[in-house]
């Protein structure tokens, strides 16, 4: 049996005008800015004037850690939110646009797959309405304006060894990561060691989804250091007088952009910060105007639980002000067996030992959200080698855990919204019903040190929290400069609880050894870098973008 591709089901979608679609949301058309007929950004006009509503219930999408064999968490959250409307809820989703590097590398699109989906999914796994080209430009252009402070006299005092703003760009490109700027005379600068990292770790994107408004956004960005002097003394980006003009430059990308689904459900999508580097979460902005305009929204968090969901509740959560109703845990039969120690060419084959050593990777998950006082369910992103014993057997196994989730299969890939339902009903009664004491994994006065190491043991399930001396130099340092309160962002391998990306499943006991904390003041965290995390990466021996091209009628191929 064949099936279409995504791209195909995408374009044949009917869509709406995107006028309409706002109107669903009571967003006059006069308050859209539009980007073509199916996309368009909603004025900060119209946004402050929403805020005195009451919020809606919060619901986070998040997955098993990610395998080879997929997990579908993105699809998930449209489906679910296709599934809410479906019944008769007034839901929309809120999820992170998609970089250049990943689609035309490995990983592919971030728009859901199937018959849940976002549209128009090739301009959002492109160039959309330009955002992450808005990004980076700003974060160049304060580049610029450091090498040009040091050009012309230096009045700051910067120690060029220790410049600690890197540039970017929207690419995997590993001849980038470290690079040595000013070569070829005086007149261009005094030659320094620099590098670059893809534009979703920059500080900026992290900023632009942590922020309220324009102003907060200049806040945040002048809050930024860039350098430091020969006495460590801290330069922050307002001093080097960059933060207003990269205000300018992203006026229009701090603004949500509305879409639809396939179903032509509202969406909003808008920023898309590094899951490892960062929180790897949708906007503050958008999310919270989703909150005003919709009774239940559904967002997702980057990677697996371990990562991504412990950022949103430590980090998105605490600068949001709101609490999650309910939690939505991604896995398939698929991933589950690989994490038992099947191979991707074996994963046709029934395999109920594989599903059962395999759950043990779900359950560590939902052990861990419980810890945030965040009811739970399971999705079952069904695919169609599932084999009723291995699904009876996935959830026999959660029963006999003790872990009080309940396993709901869904056929939303195939079925759209109305193969998810029963998910939809589990999840309106878990924001009526179930009892929700939201707590965070830590306080910030913990002190750095105790909070990396609580993340770490009780997440991870790591034996020993291992840290050099540099890092210990580091953490002194910055306690001693008042950032001991901040918020950690674990920087670690999506695919593993620990820092070996091939140890697959629930392993414990194991050590996480923190190789540098990296300070985003304006941000306002402080990322712990474990294992062998790049902020650059790079492309594989043969990327996506090989098989992307144009056709005869100027549509693409290959995308998908």
């Amino acid at each position: 049996m064949s099936y279409k591709s995504d791209i195909e089901i995408a374009r044949s979608a009917e869509k709406k005008p995107i006028q309409e679609v706002g109107a669903h949301l009571g967003i006059p058309a006069e308050h859209l800015l539009p980007y073509g007929h199916d996309k368009a950004k909603v004025s900060q006009e119209f946004i402050n004037g929403v805020q005195d509503k009451e919020n809606g219930k919060l619901i986070l999408v998040t997955a098993i850690n990610p395998t080879p064999a997929g997990e579908g968490k993105t699809t998930t959250t449209v489906g679910l939110g296709d599934g809410l409307n479906k019944i008769g809820k007034n839901a929309m989703i809120c999820i992170r646009e998609a970089s250049l590097g990943p689609n035309f590398g490995m990983k592919g699109g971030a728009a859901g797959g199937g018959h849940a989906q976002v549209i128009p999914m090739e301009d959002m796994n492109l160039h959309f309405t330009g955002d992450f080209h808005a990004i980076t430009s700003a974060h160049s252009l304060l580049s610029a304006m450091i090498d040009n402070h040091i050009y012309w006299g230096n009045d700051l005092g910067i120690d060029t060894r220790r410049v600690v703003w890197r540039r970017v760009v929207d690419m995997n490109d590993r001849a980038l990561r470290q690079i040595t700027a000013s070569l070829g005379g005086i007149s261009n600068g005094f030659p320094r060691e620099a590098g670059f990292d893809i534009t979703v770790a920059s500080e900026v994107m992290a900023i632009l989804c942590l922020a309220k408004d324009l102003n907060d956004l200049q806040t945040k960005l002048g809050n930024m250091i860039v350098a430091y002097r020969r006495d460590r003394s801290p330069v922050f980006c307002r001093d080097i007088k960059a933060d207003g003009a990269m205000t300018v430059l992203l006026k229009d990308a701090i603004k949500p952009n509305l879409v639809q689904t396939l179903e032509n459900n509202p969406a909003f999508v808008h920023g898309g910060p590094f899951a490892n580097i960062a929180h790897g979460c949708n906007s503050i902005i958008s999310t919270n105007l989703a909150l005003k305009l919709s009774d239940f929204v559904i967002t997702e968090a980057g990677f697996g639980a371990d990562l991504g969901a412990e950022k949103f509740f430590d980090i998105k959560c605490r600068n949001l002000d709101e609490k999650p109703s309910a939690a939505v845990v991604v896995a398939t039969v698929r991933a589950l067996k690989m994490h038992g120690g099947v191979k991707i060419d074996q994963l046709k084959e029934e395999n109920t030992d594989a599903v059962n050593a395999g759950s043990a990777n779900l359950i560590r998950h939902l052990e861990n959200i419980s810890k945030f006082g965040v009811p739970t369910v399971v999705c079952i992103n069904r695919f169609i080698n599932d084999t009723d014993s291995e699904i009876n057997t996935l959830i026999e196994t959660i029963d006999k855990s003790g872990i009080k989730s309940k396993v709901i299969l869904s056929n939303h890939w195939a079925e759209g919204g109305s193969g998810i339902t029963d998910l939809a009903k589990e999840v309106i009664d878990l924001c009526e019903n179930a009892d929700t004491d939201f707590k965070y994994l830590y306080e910030l006065d913990e002190g750095i040190e105790h909070k990396i190491t609580k993340i770490a043991q009780e997440i991870y399930r790591a034996k020993n929290v291992i840290l050099s001396k540099k890092v210990k130099t580091q953490i002194t340092d910055l306690e001693k400069n008042g950032f001991s309160e901040l918020p950690i962002c674990m920087a670690k391998t999506q695919y593993s609880f620990s820092t070996d990306p091939t140890l697959k499943n629930a392993p414990v006991d194991h050590d996480i050894e923190i190789k540098e904390l990296r300070l985003s003041a304006g941000a306002g965290f402080i990322v712990a870098i474990s294992g062998d995390i790049m902020t650059m990466p790079g492309l594989p021996r043969k990327p996506a973008a090989e098989n992307i091209c144009l056709d005869m009628d100027g549509n693409i191929e290959g995308l998908f």
